[in-house]
């Protein structure tokens, strides 16, 4: 009480009018920030949403990609402008800020080693999501982990593998992250064929299958280019394998890929071209010989009179 009654007295109707003038000014220069960083922050999104859908994306996620940044640089900027303003406005009636700075100094450096992690996940998250390194519906390994993106947050990376599994990865933790269906994706081959094979003519047929995939209805529209093939690739024990690669449209290469393999058998298998596989001999030592050759061994020391009979 002590303290109000003595700023009562020394407080003319003067020096409130212009202090009370000085907080105005100050709420309105506030006012007038905001309304030019929310203004800024409104193009800049557009323009990102622009050159995205530019680029190939979907409106729906290029649309929650720039506001989900938008929201976090204008929270991130208004308090910032606020905090400012209350310290000035504090200055103005007269209180003595500098312990209150001091205090928050410790109280934000204590904050700070609690809660270092959680800091590290969201500018983490930030700049995933600034970058475009990942979106929602994306086929990504992170970590080792494969999945479907099921949801991308300044925290965390939620990701569903085949089974089934969801996987969450805070994105301070994330130290490789591989996007499989980015821009497009990649279906690549390797065919085996046996070493009687003329290679040349394999390929033909291969390019062959290629282009009817290519010219196919619905498949068609999901490649990006013809079908390339790279040439032999390695001899390998069974045969010699020719690698090859389909561009597709982003997490389209798996189907594609499963149709190039059902079209490759059954044109092999009229075609006549030998898929190999490997081939076991079993070998039991001297003491028991082949059947084939036991064989051969009877019908010699019975002879062929014996064997008419």
């Amino acid at each position: 009480m002590d303290l109000f009654t003595r700023l009562a007295e020394e407080m003319n109707i003067e020096t409130l009018l212009f202090t009370s003038l000085r907080v105005l000014a100050i709420f309105f220069l506030v006012y007038m920030l905001s309304r030019f960083i929310k203004r800024i922050l409104d193009r800049w999104a557009a323009s990102l949403v622009q050159k995205s859908q530019k680029a190939g994306l979907t409106p729906s996620e290029t649309h929650k990609r720039a506001d989900t940044l938008v929201k976090l640089l204008r929270q991130g900027m208004l308090i910032s402008i606020w905090v400012i303003a209350i310290l000035v406005i504090l200055r103005e009636m007269g209180f003595e800020i500098a312990p209150i700075l001091a205090g928050a100094g410790i109280l934000g450096l204590a904050v700070g080693f609690g809660a270092q992690n959680l800091v590290r996940d969201i500018i983490s998250g930030f700049f995933i999501i600034m970058e475009n390194q990942v979106r929602v519906g994306d086929v990504a390994v992170i970590n080792g982990t494969g999945g479907l993106v099921e949801a991308l947050n300044f925290r965390t990376i939620v990701l569903r593998d085949l089974h089934g599994t969801l996987h969450v990865f805070p994105n301070g933790t994330i130290s490789t992250l591989s996007n499989m269906t980015h821009q497009w994706s990649a279906y690549v081959f390797d065919l085996p064929v046996a070493y009687k094979e003329d290679t040349d003519r394999v390929v033909k047929i291969i390019e062959q299958i290629g282009l009817d995939l290519k010219e196919d209805a619905y498949f068609g529209p999901l490649m990006l280019d013809n079908l390339e093939i790279f040439g032999v690739d390695k001899f390998a024990d069974s045969g010699v394998v020719i690698r090859g690669r389909i561009k597709t449209r982003p997490i389209k290469q798996w189907e594609v890929g499963r149709q190039f393999l059902r079209r490759v058998k059954k044109t092999f298998d009229s075609e006549g071209v030998e898929i190999p596989f490997p081939h076991r001999s079993i070998y039991f030592g001297t003491a028991c010989k082949p059947l084939e050759v036991r064989l051969m061994e009877t019908k010699a020391e019975t002879g062929p009179d014996e064997e008419k009979r």
